[in-house]
């Protein structure tokens, strides 16, 4: 395991539930922005993965969610993640950016709102525009 992966291990491991969010929205935002430069480039196998990448991260998030304590708005999140899979599915199959941009679109507003709740939940001294953002796509 290179340096990276156990940077990234640890992060994942140590990390609130806000901030793990946040993380698998960015796993999500970068896939598909991978998926669309790949699309462009005529690589459909490179872009199928990364759909089925975003795709199962979407699928996470919402089987993550607890309606029970979430009520409707984990209902509306669940039908939004919903969306989104259908979204990237059309796209992948029509090969397609419009779905995907949409997608991608979605995920960054998503973002925005978790990147505030951690800010207000932890009322940390670094703004949300301050916080450090890998790619996880260096991952490989």
């Amino acid at each position: 395991m290179g340096t990276y992966e156990r940077f990234l291990e640890t992060e994942v491991l140590t990390a609130d539930p806000v901030a793990l969010v946040r993380m698998l929205y960015r796993g999500a935002i970068d896939s598909i922005a991978s998926a669309r430069q790949h699309l462009a480039a005529g690589n459909v196998v490179e872009r199928s993965n990364q759909v089925a990448k975003a795709h199962a991260i979407l699928h996470e998030l919402s089987t993550s969610l607890n309606t029970s304590a979430g009520g409707e708005i984990a209902s509306n999140l669940r039908e939004l993640y919903d969306y989104m899979q259908r979204q990237l599915n059309a796209a992948n199959l029509q090969q397609v950016d419009a779905p995907m941009a949409d997608v991608e679109t979605l995920l960054r507003n998503l973002l925005g709102a978790w990147v505030e709740i951690g800010a207000r939940q932890n009322a940390s001294p670094i703004a949300p525009e301050q916080e450090t953002y890998v790619p996880l796509s260096l991952a490989g």
